[in-house]
């Protein structure tokens, strides 16, 4: 029996295991929508292109799966840019389709025409326009290995309005085969040799962990790795959760707004395990005077990363699961007390702190640890909120914690909070947002309302543009060169949307209103009216050295 383009797609979805997608219908996807209204597949219609993007990147992010979203041709396929250059940033497996024009009207301007995977080429690990509905099956597959396997990533499939309506017999695949691509993931032995000789001679490690870890399931062994060894662990902000939190060996985050005694650590140790993290700019402050005692070992699955920002004596490529595994065979238990000793000090003295007057953004999100017992989901938007949510809540286990690290997207958080929900549905999902991030992307609350997803959003409301405005503060003499925001009634926005508002003003209403939130059947919006020029502190000044930290 011959298919459509649309019915194939569909059917491939299937056999990938696909379950959601998110999207946005028009006129070149057409074909692939009238499939989906017979298809057991699950769509979640959005408001806008970048928030189908987030949200099946937010949908991939919790549950490790490839996320799957949707888009027509032309401005549909250039709204979902964004989004796939953030889950390019931050390494997370989704698989974009675009619908296109006619084949033959290709590359005369046609209306709704853009050359999609021109635009996105710098941004995808891999893209595909298929020209003949005989490739399909096969090209959708190719996409779902590339995305999922190696270094994980977003791939975009083009498919022109004549490819999705014309029909064939379906044929099955088979296998992917694909010469010129092979992602290392076994280690070489003698480089795991040469890594275990160097942790057993160090007296003052630092495990420095990233995104990987959590991208190849690996906290387990990172956790086994860190006890081992005795060796503190601190994270990168896509690292958060690989770690438990309240481990005696965690350090929390390192960098620009990583904590004091994190930065001190790395900047006296004379071995860093560097394990599924890239050395980004916003970790390593100065290059030349980062880890400036330190031998380092990078574990990491893109071999391209070893020594692209900083020297490695060691490069380890390969998953970073099975490349701690064999180094958990091979290496024998250490202690190094004088350097825990030393570092459990620096905790004592320098640790995360604010003052308790009016209501801060800290004391907020200190109090949602509280009340959710560190189970829920969060994601986050872009700017202060983000970096209080990474410093105030602590996250204990993998793929809790959801944010745009590398590309630094606002509008991220309430979209992917959405996705994180779809698959996550019996669990409190937030979004830690700013007055500023959060109108970005408002409109989803008619996704979330629609779908009848109880999605939580905390803004943190302090009529500023926050993370923008500390900078002017700090490095531009206060000159708030319009940073400074009008926002809506966010409680009637809201409302308007059959969603529930709460406003809250004093930290005694802080924890009700929490509450309040969490037994909603609805999606709530909870607007926290914060101390306007409050900072988060500490902070490297851009370019700075780690040890040298204001705040």
């Amino acid at each position: 029996m011959k298919l459509s383009g649309g019915e194939i797609l569909l059917r491939c979805l299937k056999d990938e295991g696909v379950e959601v997608v998110f999207g946005y219908p028009g006129g070149a996807v057409l074909p692939i929508y009238d499939a989906l209204y017979d298809a057991d597949i699950r769509h979640i219609l959005t408001r806008h292109e970048q928030a189908a993007a987030h949200a099946a990147d937010g949908y991939a992010r919790v549950t490790g799966r490839p996320g799957v979203c949707l888009a027509t041709s032309g401005p549909g396929a250039t709204n979902l840019v964004t989004g796939i250059a953030t889950a390019f940033m931050d390494s997370s497996p989704l698989v974009a389709f675009t619908g296109q024009v006619p084949t033959a009207q290709i590359g005369r301007d046609s209306f709704q025409e853009a050359d999609i995977t021109g635009i996105t080429l710098p941004i995808t690990k891999h893209n595909f326009l298929v020209k003949d509905v005989r490739d399909l099956a096969r090209t959708v597959k190719e996409a779902f290995y590339i995305a999922t396997t190696g270094r994980p990533g977003p791939v975009l499939v083009d498919i022109p309005r004549d490819v999705s309506g014309a029909q064939t017999e379906y044929v099955d695949p088979g296998p992917v085969d694909l010469p010129g691509y092979r992602p290392v993931l076994d280690p070489e032995p003698d480089q795991v040799l040469a890594a275990a000789k160097l942790i057993a001679t160090a007296q003052r490690p630092v495990i420095y962990a990233g995104g990987g870890v959590i991208a190849s399931n690996a906290s387990e062994e990172l956790r086994r790795l860190a006890e081992l060894i005795m060796a503190p662990v601190t994270t990168t902000l896509m690292g958060i959760g690989g770690f438990p939190g309240d481990h005696p060996l965690y350090l929390g985050m390192l960098g620009m707004h990583g904590t004091r005694y994190a930065n001190y650590a790395v900047c006296e140790c004379d071995l860093l395990i560097a394990v599924g993290a890239r050395f980004d700019d916003r970790v390593t402050g100065k290059v030349e005077t980062f880890a400036p005692e330190a031998k380092i070992i990078h574990v990491d699955v893109d071999p391209a990363e070893m020594g692209k920002n900083v020297r490695v004596d060691v490069p380890l490529a390969g998953d970073v699961r099975r490349v701690l595994k064999a180094l958990l065979e091979v290496l024998e238990g250490a202690s190094h007390p004088a350097w825990l000793e030393k570092i459990n000090a620096w905790k004592k003295e320098y640790p995360l702190k604010f003052e308790e007057n009016g209501l801060k953004p800290q004391f907020v999100i200190r109090e949602l640890y509280n009340v959710t017992q560190g189970k829920a989901r969060i994601t986050t938007e872009v700017g202060q909120n983000q970096m209080w949510a990474a410093q105030f809540y602590t996250f204990t286990r993998p793929r809790s914690f959801i944010s745009s690290g590398g590309l630094g997207t606002m509008g991220f958080g309430f979209p992917a909070a959405i996705g994180v929900q779809v698959a996550c549905p019996d669990e409190v999902v937030f979004d830690i947002a700013g007055d500023g991030s959060i109108q970005m992307n408002i409109q989803e609350l008619a996704t979330a309302v629609s779908h009848e997803l109880p999605v939580n959003v905390a803004i943190m409301n302090n009529g500023f543009l926050g993370m923008v405005r500390q900078w002017q503060e700090l490095f531009f003499n206060r000159r708030y060169s319009y940073t400074e925001l009008y926002g809506p009634d966010f409680v009637k926005v809201a409302e308007a949307y059959g969603a529930e508002g709460i406003r809250v003003t004093k930290p005694q209403e802080v924890r009700p209103a929490l509450e309040q939130a969490i037994a909603s059947p609805k999606p709530v919006f909870l607007d926290f009216v914060i101390e306007r020029e409050e900072n988060v502190m500490p902070m490297v000044p851009p370019g700075g050295s780690l040890g040298k930290m204001l705040g």
